[in-house]
């Protein structure tokens, strides 16, 4: 069985080393939810996730240190802000980055399909480092990303657990959640995510 998950990925680092990557998904087996993946400058990892059922399903596909189940709640504008106990994030998405044209001119029959991600992979690896379009999401687990859309993140400011995290930064180095990581450069992207198995 497939399942599949769209909506949008930020990834950006701090001046604190402190990397995050939030997932607001507007359609999913779950219904609409986001999450965030936390990992810290000495590599723990934490994934918060507002429902018990989120919090199993995605920390069966990818690895953490640490699950927090605690509300998570983002809003969308000019500026996206999103909340939970834990941390408190503000990024500012700007221009769309070249490669989101191109992006734009692959049919969506075919970009959909596990064979055009598993090609892409390698060449999305070269064009933004950090970046994999097709591997294993574990426990027997296949995942694969089609991209629609990405823009540079502008400006971001954000604390976790009370504690300012600083400037926006590239996202070094890559996170270690999955078989990926969000791009180096800080990126707001626009996708369906698909894991079979």
């Amino acid at each position: 069985m497939t399942s599949s998950f769209t909506g949008h990925i930020a990834g950006l680092g701090t001046s604190s080393g402190v990397r995050l990557v939030v997932g607001v998904w507007d359609e999913s087996p779950f219904g609409p939810f986001a999450d965030v993946m936390v990992e810290d400058a000495s590599g723990r990892r934490t994934l918060l996730a507002a429902r018990q059922a989120v919090a199993d399903f995605v920390s069966s596909v990818y690895a953490f240190d640490d699950v927090r189940v605690e509300p998570v709640s983002v809003e969308q504008g000019d500026e996206w802000s999103v909340h939970t106990r834990s941390l408190q994030l503000r990024f500012t998405p700007g221009p769309r980055l070249w490669v989101a044209p191109l992006l734009g001119l692959v049919p969506p029959g075919l970009r959909r399909t596990e064979t055009w991600a598993k090609m892409c992979s390698p060449v999305a690896g070269l064009v933004m480092p950090g970046v994999r379009t097709h591997g294993s999401a574990g426990n027997g687990r296949t995942e694969w990303y089609a991209a629609k859309d990405v823009r540079r993140l502008v400006d971001a400011r954000a604390t976790w657990e009370g504690e300012e995290l600083g400037a926006l930064c590239p996202v070094e180095p890559p996170v270690h959640f999955g078989f990926a990581s969000s791009p180096a450069t800080p990126t707001l992207t626009a996708l369906t995510s698909y894991v079979r198995g």
